[in-house]
């Protein structure tokens, strides 16, 4: 028995001190940074900003992967079942947290299947609407989409988004019928509003905010508890009437579960150091997105919570599960 005790603490010591080595080599080869949205999204120019900075900062290339598909679960998924090194990342939205009370089934457990890493941005959206649309904000837009119900389009950038989710909220705090129409990412979602496809929908702060600047959207509110600097003009939906949507949004990094708390903590502090980065506070800052970096410790009890939130959330709307 003495022997077996022996053998079994010297196996615990080579495998915390693997773990350690581990940790202490991190990183000696490219990371991935895996988007579950298409190209051209804010999150996937959010991987893109603050990956090539931690690129300079780890020595290390960093590449942004996008994985579009199922809301965000196609590339959730890839990760999920990726190796527990530090070395594939999902970089997602708050969509992670209502998955698990949107879907009938998923293909991994947002909860068990990952190590929260650390929340990269807090953020408001921008309500978007068509300019080929005679609604010059929300309480235009909620007038005609009573006077036609089920006329009107919302779109999301996919089922359970949090784009999806903040449009469910709004239609049932406005009392209207709106019919949902999910993309793959932001980029085709922006491209149907421009072209009245859709005449409504939540937009990340990021491109909602250079898509009203460049007048190729109408700004119709902003969520959120006061206007956002870069659009002045643009008031928030509680201006305008509508209570319950100043709550707002986040991005963050997650790795597969089972990987070591010290490389988890390792990347932390980079993408932390990432976003204390002059440049890439000021971009952030002008698009109306409030970096974070916070310990894995703190956006875990965060995420846990969201959950919570988002399953009320779904529940309170009625929005079916999906398959």
């Amino acid at each position: 028995m003495r022997r077996l005790l022996l053998t079994f603490s010297a196996t615990l010591a080579l495998c915390a001190g693997a773990i350690q080595a581990q940790a202490q080599s991190y990183p000696n080869k490219t990371v991935r940074i895996v988007v579950p949205y298409g190209p051209g999204g804010g999150v996937s120019l959010l991987a893109q900003q603050v990956g090539q900075k931690m690129q300079e900062l780890m020595k290390q290339p960093v590449i942004v992967d996008n994985r579009p598909g199922a809301g965000g679960n196609v590339g959730a998924d890839l990760v999920a079942k990726s190796a527990p090194d530090g070395y594939t990342l999902l970089m997602h939205s708050s969509a992670m947290a209502s998955v698990s009370s949107l879907y009938a089934k998923l293909p991994f457990d947002p909860v068990k299947d990952f190590a929260p890493v650390t929340m990269v941005i807090s953020t408001q959206f921008v309500i978007g609407g068509s300019p080929k649309n005679p609604a010059k904000d929300l309480k235009e837009l909620v007038a005609l989409a009573k006077e036609k119900p089920g006329a009107y389009n919302y779109g999301s950038s996919g089922p359970g988004s949090s784009l999806h989710l903040f449009a469910e909220m709004f239609s049932n705090i406005a009392g209207i019928k709106l019919v949902h129409i999910p993309y793959r990412g932001d980029a085709p979602m922006i491209t149907a509003l421009i072209s009245n496809d859709i005449q409504l929908a939540f937009l990340p702060q990021a491109n909602g905010t250079a898509n009203v600047q460049s007048n190729l959207i109408r700004g119709l509110g902003v969520t959120g508890t006061k206007r956002q600097e870069a659009l002045p003009d643009v008031p928030t939906a509680l201006e305008q009437g509508f209570k319950g949507l100043e709550v707002g949004s986040w991005v963050s990094l997650f790795a597969p579960a089972g990987t070591p708390p010290d490389v988890v903590k390792t990347i932390q502090e980079y993408a932390a150091k990432a976003l204390a980065d002059p440049q890439v506070r000021s971009w952030l800052v002008s698009t109306g997105q409030a970096p974070v970096g916070n310990p894995p410790d703190e956006f875990d009890a965060q995420y846990k919570a969201d959950i919570a939130r988002y399953a009320k959330v779904i529940a309170d709307a009625k929005i079916p599960k999906q398959e």
